[in-house]
């Protein structure tokens, strides 16, 4: 194949991955080993058809087993220096709230049944601390 049908091969393979498909970054590596096999061929070295896909099947296997992995896990993973939901927090009570009753209170911009699973009361006006979310109600202690 000429350099010319590698760079192409290597630019639709890093298109389809980027645009069209979600292939796990596989074509991603496919396209770049097509590319740099294209580069080879480019800088002036003449291959056998044989050589030319053995250079670019062992540089796509080598890039995937080196890089992939730890690529996907940056770009796909999920944060875990963030706090996911409002456990932990404060919320301020604006009415009285006995143990174990429950009230409508505006949080986050939305009502919220406030349940007190404590053992005492919580007066007015007082911060409490969110232990658990169960559905739309928020459990405080």
């Amino acid at each position: 194949m000429e350099w010319w049908g590698w760079m192409i091969l290597g630019a639709v393979l890093l298109g389809s991955e980027l645009t069209f498909l979600d292939a796990a970054f596989y074509l991603v590596f496919l396209g770049i080993a097509a590319a740099i096999t294209g580069l080879v061929l480019l800088s002036g070295v003449t291959l056998e058809a044989w050589v030319q896909w053995l250079i670019f099947g062992s540089l796509s296997l080598v890039t995937m087993l080196a890089f992939r992995g730890r690529l996907y896990e940056k770009l796909r993973s999920r944060g875990t220096d963030y706090q996911d939901g409002p456990v932990g927090e404060f919320i301020r009570l604006k009415a009285p709230l006995a143990a174990g009753a429950s009230c409508r209170q505006e949080y986050r911009g939305s009502t919220w049944t406030v349940v007190n699973r404590s053992a005492t009361d919580i007066t007015g006006d007082t911060e409490a601390k969110i232990s658990e979310v169960s559905g739309l109600n928020l459990i405080i202690k």
